[in-house]
């Protein structure tokens, strides 16, 4: 059940922990934090996706280490047993990459789940908003990191030779086939060898609703990779190949997210 929709958050609206973890592309000028205070769902609290990841790098948005995740969720006072529900107001789905970082630190995966549609389809059901933001009263979350649900860049180099696991990137066809520049200044164009492009954006509606899961399955069977053999998702950033992340766990249930966590930002460096 990694997704929940409308009326099911409605229902258990004061039953679970709301996150809005809104994070928008550059150059979009948006700011989600910004529009958080200005419109959430009752009792969300913000997750700020470029605060809350690692901050010694130059790569964006990758995981922090365990000490830091237990200081970020005990400080939104979320505990381990816990029922959580993330949504977002992005047109990358950006509330998958937070339900990947607490599924990566050991929350357990069928207590977190994602709002199919998001703020946006909230709205357009005329559900109610705030702006009123919540007294926070820190918790002591334990963390337990799942190391394997990451791979670095050595690993996917010698992954090219041993084909050990499959890669499906998350970006656009023009950026997979090198055709247009990266956003991220200093990124050669192109993708990694062997991977394959399926964009997160044929993943979901225009609403920000998921497709069906025969949809789903139809466009993974695309790939001509094995429904349930390895794969590792990437894409520009890690936040987009959480949103395949999720996808593929719609129709593996058995399935743990597994990221390139530098992805394109690390990879088109070198």
């Amino acid at each position: 059940m990694s997704l929940v929709n409308i009326g099911w958050l409605e229902e258990n609206l004061d039953k679970v922990k709301i996150i809005d973890c809104s994070w928008h592309m550059p150059q979009t000028e948006r700011n989600g934090f910004a529009e958080y205070k200005n419109k959430h769902i009752k009792n969300a609290i913000f997750f700020d996706l470029d605060k809350n990841s690692k901050k010694d790098t130059d790569l964006p948005h990758m995981l922090v280490n365990a000490k830091s995740w237990k200081n970020i969720v005990s400080n939104m006072g979320i505990k381990n047993d816990d029922q959580i529900v993330i949504y977002d107001n992005s047109d990358v789905i950006s509330s998958c990459r937070c339900w990947y970082n607490f599924i990566y630190f050991g929350h357990n995966p069928e207590s977190v789940h994602v709002l199919d549609g998001g703020l946006k389809k909230w709205i357009e059901e005329d559900k109610p908003t705030t702006s009123d933001i919540i007294k926070i009263s820190p918790s002591d979350y334990t963390v337990h990191e799942k190391k394997e649900l990451v791979k670095d860049i050595n690993q996917v180099n010698k992954n090219i030779f041993e084909n050990e696991f499959n890669i499906i990137d998350a970006r656009s066809l023009e950026r997979f086939e090198g055709k247009v520049p990266e956003p991220r200044k200093g990124l050669r164009s192109g993708s990694i060898k062997n991977s394959f492009c399926l964009p997160f954006s044929e993943i979901v509606n225009q609403d920000h609703t998921f497709i069906s899961k025969k949809q789903i399955h139809e466009k993974f069977k695309s790939t001509g990779y094995e429904i349930d053999k390895n794969i590792v998702f990437t894409c520009g950033s890690g936040v987009t190949a959480s949103v395949l992340a999720l996808a593929y766990s719609l129709i593996d249930n058995k399935y743990m997210p597994t990221i390139y966590d530098g992805s394109w930002s690390e990879y088109g460096k070198n």
